[in-house]
């Protein structure tokens, strides 16, 4: 993809995320749009974070084998980007808690994520691949809060 498009990480979100649709179908036996759709919406904003801060690592080397990705396109946006999915995926992670009817657990969770987002946002240094990396590995804090969220919120509901 990065050899046609500045939106590799668009399909990524698209096809990792594609999980979430299939996790659903195997365990409810159906498709719940009021839950699935805010729930891959969700998925792929927070890839667009994520993998766009990763991006930023290689933006140089993809500049000189004419690659592309977000990263080189948002360029002195990207926080601003990024900013805008992020605050998508939480608001798409509300909604589908609420539509799975989730009890209160998830809510403070989701918020402690949305904090951890914001962490990475506010304070990568794009220009630093180390950092870069940093808060890219410091997803996995993001996704164990949304997760536990998950699994509180049903056993409380």
């Amino acid at each position: 993809m990065k050899r046609f498009t500045f939106w590799p990480q668009a399909f990524l979100g698209l096809t990792f995320n594609w999980g979430a649709l299939l996790g659903w179908a195997a365990i409810k036996g159906s498709l719940d749009p009021s839950v699935i759709v805010p729930l891959y919406t969700a998925g792929i904003c927070w890839t667009l974070v994520y993998d766009t801060i990763y991006a930023h690592q290689d933006k140089e080397d993809d500049l000189k084998v004419g690659v592309k990705s977000t990263a080189l396109r948002f360029g002195d946006s990207t926080k601003q980007w990024i900013s805008a999915f992020g605050t998508a995926s939480i608001g798409s992670f509300a909604l589908s808690g609420y539509s799975a009817e989730l009890a209160w657990p998830y809510y403070p969770l989701l918020t402690a994520a949305a904090a951890q987002l914001a962490w990475q946002i506010t304070t990568v240094d794009l220009s630093d691949r180390m950092d870069c990396n940093r808060k890219f590995v410091s997803n996995k804090w993001f996704g164990a809060l949304v997760f536990w969220g998950i699994v509180f919120g049903r056993l409380a509901s």
